[in-house]
C-alpha cells in the first residue's frame, strides 16, 4: 500500500463495515467476539493494517501509524459503548427475572411428624412424671436370670421356649419384656423406689396384632403399705389422659408369675361410650394392659424384705395404645414408615 490515499479509501470501508456490523449484533458476548475478529493481530480489518507498515515509505509511517492509531481509538470507544449499553440491558433483565413478589402466597414447607410410637411414649412418660416416677432405660440384650428366673417365671414356662424367645446364646437373650428392668432397679437401690422403663422387647410372634420387635413401658412402685388401690388409682389418671376423662377402668383377675395378685386392666371404650361397637367387639371394653401386685419371691430375691415393703408393678404395650388410640388396625403400619399414615397422626 504505496500511497496513504489508497489508506484512506480502506479505512473508510472498514468503518462503513463495523458501523453496518454493529447494528445486527444483540448481545454483550455478540460485541466481545465481533470485537476480537476486528482487532485481531493476524486476520482483524484493524489489527492486520499493522502488518503492512513494513510496505510503507519510511516518511509515510508517521501518517500511516496516526491514521492506524485513529480508527483502531475510534472502533474502541464504539465497542466499548455499545459493550456498556447491552450489559446495563442484561443486567436489569436479571434483576427483573430475580424478582421476588412478597405479595404471592409463600411456598408450603411440608413439616416432619413424630412417629406415633414416640408420640405415645412422650405422653405416658409425661403423665408418669407428674406423678413423680422417674425414667429406667433398660438393656435390650438380656440375661436368662434377669429377663426369666428373677422374675419367678419357672424353668418349664412356655415363654422360656425357643420358638417364643430370641436367643442369643443359652445365657443371652433379646428381651421379651421390660419387666427384666425391675430386677434391675430393686436389686441396686432399697426402697422407695418409682419408676418406669421403656424400651424394645422382642418375640417370636408376626400378626396383624402382634410383631417381633415391639415396645412396651415397665411401671414399678416399691414402698411401705403399696396395696391394688394404689394401682387402680394411677391407672385411672393414666387412662384418663391417654383416651379422656369420661374413659373407666375396670381390673380383672389374670396370672402373672411377678405379681400376686394379678390384673388385667380394661378401659371402657372410648369409641362408643362403653355402649359397644367394633373397636370393643360389643363389650363395652377394651384391654389394655397387665399389672399386679409384685410377688414377695421377687421382692426378697432383690433383696427387699417383704414383710416391710410391697409394691406395684404393670406393663403398657406402646403399641397397642398407639393403635387404639389413632384407630390404626395393623401394627405393621407403626414400621412401615408410610408418610400416609403418620400425616394424619400428630398430637
Amino acid at each position: 500500500m504505496a500511497e496513504l490515499g489508497e489508506l484512506s479509501a480502506k479505512l473508510s470501508e472498514i468503518k462503513a463495515k463495523i458501523e453496518s456490523d454493529l447494528t445486527e449484533i444483540k448481545s454483550s458476548k455478540g460485541v466481545f467476539e465481533y470485537r476480537k475478529s476486528v482487532m485481531d493481530s493476524k486476520e482483524g480489518k484493524i489489527g492486520s493494517l499493522m502488518k503492512e507498515m513494513g510496505k510503507i515509505p519510511k516518511e509515510l509511517k508517521a501518517d500511516y501509524g496516526k491514521m492506524v492509531n485513529e480508527i483502531r481509538n475510534w472502533a474502541t470507544e464504539k465497542f466499548d459503548a455499545l459493550d456498556a449499553q447491552f450489559k446495563e440491558a442484561e443486567q436489569k433483565a436479571r434483576y427483573e427475572s430475580e424478582t421476588i413478589d412478597v405479595t404471592l402466597p409463600s411456598k408450603k414447607l411440608k413439616k416432619g411428624y413424630l412417629h406415633p410410637n414416640t408420640q405415645v411414649r412422650n405422653q405416658i412418660v409425661d403423665i408418669f412424671g407428674s406423678m413423680g416416677f422417674s425414667v429406667y432405660e433398660g438393656n435390650e440384650i438380656e440375661t436368662d436370670h434377669y429377663n426369666f428366673t428373677a422374675l419367678n417365671i419357672p424353668k418349664d414356662h412356655p415363654s422360656r421356649d425357643m420358638q417364643d424367645t430370641f436367643y442369643l446364646s443359652p445365657e443371652f437373650l433379646l428381651r421379651t419384656q421390660t419387666s427384666a428392668g425391675q430386677v434391675h432397679v430393686m436389686e441396686s437401690q432399697q426402697p422407695p423406689i418409682k419408676i418406669i422403663s421403656p424400651g424394645k422387647v422382642f418375640r417370636s410372634d408376626d400378626d396383624a396384632t402382634h410383631s417381633p420387635m415391639f415396645s412396651q413401658m415397665e411401671g414399678l412402685v416399691v414402698d411401705e403399705g403399696i396395696t391394688l388401690c394404689d394401682l387402680q388409682g394411677m391407672l385411672d389418671v393414666f387412662v384418663k389422659k391417654i383416651f379422656g376423662e369420661e374413659t373407666r377402668t375396670r381390673l380383672r383377675p389374670s396370672y402373672f408369675p411377678f405379681t400376686e395378685p394379678s390384673v388385667e386392666v380394661d378401659v371402657s371404650c372410648f369409641q362408643c361410650g362403653g355402649k359397644g361397637c367394633k373397636l370393643c367387639k360389643g363389650t363395652g371394653w377394651i384391654e389394655v394392659l397387665g399389672a399386679g401386685v409384685v410377688n414377695k419371691k421377687v421382692l426378697e430375691g432383690c433383696g427387699i424384705d417383704s414383710d416391710k415393703y410391697s409394691g406395684l408393678a404393670f406393663g403398657i404395650g406402646i403399641d397397642r395404645i398407639a393403635m387404639l388410640k389413632y384407630g390404626i388396625n395393623n401394627i405393621k403400619l407403626l414400621f412401615e414408615s408410610d408418610l400416609r399414615v403418620l400425616e394424619q397422626i400428630d398430637d
